[in-house]
């Protein structure tokens, strides 16, 4: 990444550059620096749908896991250009969900199954997204759906404890912000659900479930196994940081309970550099 970094300082006309290092930065967690680097991109290539939709991901994570303002109006720029844009679609669907316009959410799901494979592994979780909105719209049989999805991912939380490791206890004030997090074992490094506390609160007891999930298709519930993650944050920066400190579980099955995180590290650089 550093490298890629440092190459595009030397041509920074490189669009499909920009886009590697957008990626590669999302990847490692460090969303700021994608969004960054994916509006540079953007800026290059404006009518290219998938780069948008990615962009805007990346940017929403940066600003706190939410779509609204920016990040949303970038979804619509990329839907403009390509209306099937699966992505787009899905965070048009959630960006929609997430201001309780359902019926927008269910229209953009509704068209994403339309453009889904029908092997793909992803209709299952779009349907039960499509079956949440429609109970909280009121529409006909949209409890009944979400009944059974609820019944079907009665194991989707994970609970446990994080510690601090005593060497590092003179390093964590009352006051840092401590980010406890789970991201599947195999897959994507995007956080699948999110949980803040304070230095104060250590040791913490924490559940993570679905609803803490930023995006319906991005849930604990559909991955069979994450890893649990702590990390003490002195700027409550969502990113990570030098002087951060982490711990990390060991991979898990969804469901598990009396999982003990301990941080124990302290971060040198930002993570991935």
């Amino acid at each position: 990444v550093s490298r890629l970094a440092a190459r595009l300082k030397d041509n920074p006309e490189d669009a499909e550059g920009w886009m590697m290092l957008g990626r590669s930065y999302a990847v490692l967690g460090r969303f700021g620096e994608s969004s960054e680097a994916y509006a540079k991109a953007a800026a290059r290539m404006p009518r290219d749908a998938q780069l948008l939709a990615d962009y805007a991901d990346a940017l929403a994570m940066a600003q706190g896991r939410t779509l609204q303002g920016e990040p949303e109006k970038i979804i619509l720029r990329a839907l403009t250009i390509d209306p099937d844009n699966v992505k787009a679609l899905l965070l048009a669907g959630t960006a929609a969900f997430n201001r309780s316009d359902h019926p927008a959410a269910i229209r953009h799901w509704k068209r994403v199954l339309g453009l889904l494979p029908k092997e793909s592994d992803m209709i299952q979780r779009v349907q039960a997204s499509i079956a949440e909105a429609r109970s909280l719209a009121g529409s006909p049989g949209g409890k009944a759906r979400v009944a059974e999805s609820a019944q079907a991912r009665g194991g989707s939380r994970v609970s446990g404890v994080v510690r601090l490791a005593p060497e590092l206890a003179g390093k964590v004030s009352p006051g840092d912000t401590v980010f406890i997090f789970a991201r599947a074992a195999e897959g994507p490094r995007v956080p699948l659900a999110v949980l803040r506390k304070r230095g104060s609160d250590l040791p913490a007891e924490f559940t993570l479930d679905d609803s803490m999930a930023m995006a319906p298709q991005m849930k604990l519930s559909a991955f069979p196994r994450v890893v649990i993650g702590a990390r003490v944050s002195k700027s409550a920066n969502a990113n990570p940081q030098a002087g951060d400190l982490q711990g990390l579980s060991a991979a898990v099955k969804v469901g598990a309970m009396s999982v003990s995180v301990v941080i124990d590290t302290e971060l040198r650089e930002p993570a991935g550099k």
